[in-house]
């Protein structure tokens, strides 16, 4: 009983909403074709700038609404999170390996090495992470290889100054010297027994960095640095409606609701795991 009581505080203390907003935008991305009521990129003249359906002149036949050359807002909004979803993926994994290793390597060897990698660091989180991007993207062009490419350029640093310290902590544990003395390479001691103990942390910061890359690369779409035309994007269709927002509110409004609902999501899924595998935070 006392088992099946705690499972239930448990799960009453999920985050539900998060979770479902999250589960939703996967669902949707990998599932685009078959969900999607229009071809993102079909224009008709005829509908521009339909209202939603819930309007007095809206339809059904556009839940909501269309743009100034009558795409379809819903059919974009569902190909723009598979944009979304698929650059914060490859930037999340790039900046993982790259600043996990880094700041692994960094911890555990201390010294010059420890020195050069982190004034590389330092200098990399000094600098304006959208600025950097914007920059990129406007020398190399707009694409998804340059918004991939420019995003990844500064993400790995925060993972890199946070898997030094965890490494810091670890490598003065009697396990790793144990290793040390057992003759294990600094490879294997890397591997086996410090990166382990620094999954938690990790994971914390991965759910936490996809609302953040998602955002910026809305951002650079917003600017018209990032996913060219005609490809659907959150922050392009903001854009998009920008100018006519006083009359055609949800060309820019429907596609900002899903930035924020995803940033916040992220955020708040972060911080859970992080009380959830920090003995320290975790309320029983």
């Amino acid at each position: 009983m006392t088992r099946v009581r705690h499972a239930w505080q448990t799960s009453r203390r999920l985050p539900l909403v998060p979770i479902i907003i999250f589960t939703i935008v996967v669902f949707v991305a990998i599932f685009a074709e078959a969900i999607s009521p229009h071809d993102p990129n079909a224009m008709s003249l005829a509908d521009r700038l339909s209202p939603p359906f819930f309007m007095s002149e809206g339809s059904t036949a556009h839940i909501l609404g269309t743009d100034n050359i009558g795409r379809d807002v819903l059919s974009r909004m569902i190909f723009g999170a598979r944009i979304s979803l698929s650059i914060s993926l490859l930037v999340i994994i790039i900046a993982t390996v790259i600043g996990t290793t880094l700041g692994m390597v960094a911890g555990l060897r201390g010294g010059r090495l420890d020195a050069f990698l982190m004034r590389i660091t330092d200098a990399a989180l000094a600098f304006p992470a959208l600025l950097i991007a914007l920059l990129l993207a406007v020398a190399l062009g707009p694409s998804f290889r340059t918004v991939v490419l420019a995003l990844s350029a500064l993400s790995w640093a925060p993972f890199a100054r946070m898997m030094r310290g965890e490494t810091m902590k670890i490598r003065g544990e009697d396990f790793v010297a144990q290793a040390r003395i057992m003759g294990c390479s600094q490879t294997r001691i890397l591997i086996k027994h410090i990166f382990p103990n620094v999954v938690n942390t990790l994971v914390v910061l991965m759910t936490m960095s996809v609302g953040l890359v998602i955002l910026i690369e809305a951002s650079l779409s917003f600017l018209g640095a990032g996913i060219p035309p005609p490809q659907p994007s959150w922050g392009s269709m903001v854009a998009d409606g920008r100018e006519k927002f006083a009359t055609a509110w949800w060309i820019s409004l429907f596609p900002a609701l899903a930035i924020g609902a995803v940033v916040l999501s992220g955020n708040f899924l972060g911080d859970w795991i992080r009380d959830k595998m920090d003995p320290r935070l975790r309320q029983l």
